[in-house]
């Protein structure tokens, strides 16, 4: 009993944290523009993964990193990934194909992450602006710490998320997180 109330009050506290952090937009010039992938749908983004590559269009537009990439692998549809869809996206939006790296394999964050950052690596990049929804920044930021990389939060433009709706996501991201710190890949 007086495990699970710890474990109550420890995700609550995080999730306050979480969602505190989820605000925060540090756009700061770096070496890469990292978009988390969303669903696709039959090879066109879903409306969440559109408002995330748009939000990476500008901050690749005010020149804060020469390079966006793309992340997540198949969903449903094994014709296309998340990250190769993300890719012609971006083309179709006028970023130079040389531009854009994507990681096309990721089935979860922490894979997709896992393959960010060795491409990153392996390309002598160390820093990234990571776009993704508010909530996802916390965990994200702290698994790109770990591979030893900087990186700086811009969340995607608010899609209407309801304030409950809200207050969910940041506690399901803080059991995510707390499972990844004891080796969870989630």
């Amino acid at each position: 009993m007086v495990a699970a109330m710890f474990a109550v009050g420890y995700l609550s506290a995080l999730s306050v944290r979480i969602h505190r952090e989820a605000r925060l937009d540090e756009p700061h010039p770096a070496d890469v523009i990292v978009v988390m992938g969303a669903a696709e749908y039959r090879g066109a983004p879903s409306p969440v993964l559109k408002l995330r590559l748009d939000h990476a269009v500008q901050l690749y537009r005010r020149r804060l990193a020469p390079y966006v990439m793309t992340t997540g692998g198949p969903g449903g549809d094994p014709s296309f990934t998340e990250g190769g869809v993300g890719r012609s996206y971006l083309v179709d939006q006028g970023i130079p194909a040389e531009s854009i790296i994507v990681e096309n394999t990721g089935a979860s964050t922490v894979a997709s992450l896992a393959g960010a950052s060795e491409i990153m690596k392996r390309m002598g990049l160390r820093s990234c602006i990571v776009v993704s929804d508010g909530y996802h920044m916390f965990r994200v930021k702290r698994i790109l710490a770990r591979e030893g990389l900087a990186a700086y939060g811009s969340p995607r433009e608010d899609g209407g998320t309801q304030p409950v709706r809200e207050w969910w996501l940041c506690f399901r991201q803080a059991v995510s997180y707390g499972l990844w710190k004891i080796g969870v890949p989630v």
